[in-house]
């Protein structure tokens, strides 16, 4: 007779609930609880992508992908060649979820509603039989004759399993890892991944709601440069190019206490020439009209104006009269403007960290403990995390479907 695994899924997150689907798809006959600390499961997908829920990247080209990831992208390279983001799609098209994706290849549901997510998940859990708890946090794990023994903080009897995989999230705190140090694991200090800038009292966040598409951000000091869109706020900078730089500096910002400096090139371009024939241009084509009203640049006419005042030039200053020494100071500015950076933003609800179980605790083929036969474990709980765009939650699908996979000692 087959012998029917008992498998303990903990965590009722986008990593965990695949982990659990992944379990009864590869191995039909194992019994698997998924269990979750609060009374809500999926929350991070529910509040994704305003809602949206930014499912994964239509980037498909495996070398591409792993570099948005800041930390985990060289050892999610064999991962993904089983589960991609090609995969990911198919997943859910094929349960009934329509995707699209969007010109920065971002891919979310048809819908516009995360709703749609959480409804395929839901209901193939209850299709293949996966029982789902509530209100179960986890206070120790423990390991005897092959068998783990799980205790939970509101329960006095211990759950006993055939294996465990681990999909608790990310922790702001180290200490919400101290039970898998004391597994044996390492675990790398968490500390926020995703973050805006703040530049208290720069009169730029005056201009709070304006947006460039195309920016490049440098952090002065450090060797990362990142491109994309930037938005202004009332607090300082966001936008793509503002948490990219965030996610490949979470270190080296934390040790600085988030006090910095960034270069902005507002115009994407770095070739100062082409800029300058750009400016000339406009110089000959408008002469008498001033300088702050009439842009050289596709540049919001808020931000224009502002970094010409900036510069010290004159509102009604005409394009004649400026010459060229001025406007080479101008397009520096423009290419090449300074912020002081005091403090960061983070938002709670879709809060990421990077820091969590090393990668060198487990075997990177199956995600199990190298301390630990029958413990796996997938999703933010490792040391891996992505910049925006999708790719947090293909990290999220890709080791929840491998540790299920694998997650079944036979």
């Amino acid at each position: 007779m087959r012998k029917i695994n008992n498998v303990a899924v903990l965590g009722g997150g986008a990593a965990g609930f695949f982990a659990a689907l992944s379990v009864k798809k590869h191995h039909p006959h194992a019994k698997v609880i998924l269990y979750e600390k609060t009374t809500k499961v999926l929350a991070k997908v529910k509040i994704s992508g305003g809602g949206r829920c930014n499912v994964t990247n239509s980037d498909n080209d495996i070398d591409t992908l792993c570099m948005a990831y800041p930390r985990g992208g060289k050892q999610l390279r064999n991962l993904f060649y089983r589960f991609n983001t090609t995969d990911t799609q198919e997943w859910f098209r094929s349960r009934g979820v329509p995707l699209k994706s969007e010109a920065d290849g971002r891919v979310f549901p048809v819908s516009n509603q995360s709703q749609s997510i959480i409804n395929c998940l839901m209901q193939e859990a209850e299709q293949l039989g996966i029982e789902i708890k509530y209100q179960a946090a986890v206070n120790s794990l423990t390991k005897q004759s092959n068998i783990w023994r799980i205790h939970f903080l509101n329960e006095t009897q211990e759950e006993e399993f055939d294996s465990v995989i681990i999909a608790t999230g990310g922790s702001p705190k180290l200490q919400g890892f101290q039970w898998l140090k004391d597994l044996g694991h390492s675990i790398i200090t968490p500390l926020p991944s995703l973050f805006t800038f703040n530049i208290p009292r720069d009169s730029i966040t005056q201009l709070m709601g304006v947006a460039v598409e195309d920016a490049k951000v440098k952090i002065k000091g450090y060797n990362i440069e990142t491109s994309g869109a930037l938005l202004i706020t009332h607090w300082g900078m966001s936008g793509p190019a503002i948490l990219k730089a965030s996610a490949f500096g979470a270190p080296a910002l934390a040790e600085c206490q988030y006090n910095f400096e960034i270069q902005v090139n507002w115009l994407g371009e770095r070739n100062r020439e082409i800029l300058f024939n750009q400016l000339q241009i406009c110089a000959l084509e408008h002469p008498q009209k001033a300088v702050s009203k009439q842009k050289a640049f596709p540049l919001p006419q808020r931000l224009w104006q502002y970094l010409v005042n900036k510069k010290g030039i004159e509102a009604d200053k005409k394009w004649i009269d400026l010459g060229k020494k001025k406007g080479r100071q101008l397009l520096e500015l423009l290419a090449n403007d300074v912020y002081s950076i005091s403090g960061k933003t983070t938002f709670k609800e879709e809060f990421v960290t990077c820091g969590g179980v090393g990668l060198e605790s487990i075997h990177l083929k199956t995600l199990e403990s190298k301390s630990h036969t029958g413990l796996y474990f997938a999703g933010e709980v490792l040391n891996i995390d992505a910049i925006t765009g999708g790719y947090n939650f293909q990290a999220a699908w890709s080791t929840g479907f491998i540790a299920g996979q694998m997650g079944v000692n036979n």
